[in-house]
């Protein structure tokens, strides 16, 4: 089955990320008051879709996910999550490209 397959694929450190990030999602929509009918509806997605997010199903698309986030009003973390301001391997490669030293441009020969 292929969605067996993707799932024993990842590392265990994601496996545990998304699952952290269903159980979160589950703990909003409780403070929040709201059923997993009510979340399904207004996701749009049938219950079993939903609760598969909640359990953290690496196979629910990334889309079901953000509509879920979006629902419960926590849609501005996506915004942030591969910043390349907050990217630190990123901004230490871009020092390394750096010139080590700087020249005056030549000025261009009057013919």
């Amino acid at each position: 089955m292929k969605a067996t397959k993707n799932k024993s694929v990842l590392p265990l450190r994601l496996r545990q990320g998304i699952a952290k990030l269903g159980a979160d999602i589950a703990v909003a929509r409780r403070k929040r008051s709201l059923t997993i009918g009510m979340m399904a509806e207004r996701i749009g997605v049938h219950k079993n879709t939903y609760l598969k997010v909640e359990k953290g199903d690496p196979t629910v698309s990334f889309g079901i996910y953000a509509m879920a986030l979006f629902v419960l009003g926590l849609s501005d973390a996506l915004t942030a999550l591969a910043d390349p301001g907050r990217d630190d391997t990123g901004l230490l490669l871009d020092a390394d490209h750096l010139p080590k030293r700087v020249r005056a441009p030549k000025e261009p020969q009057a013919l």
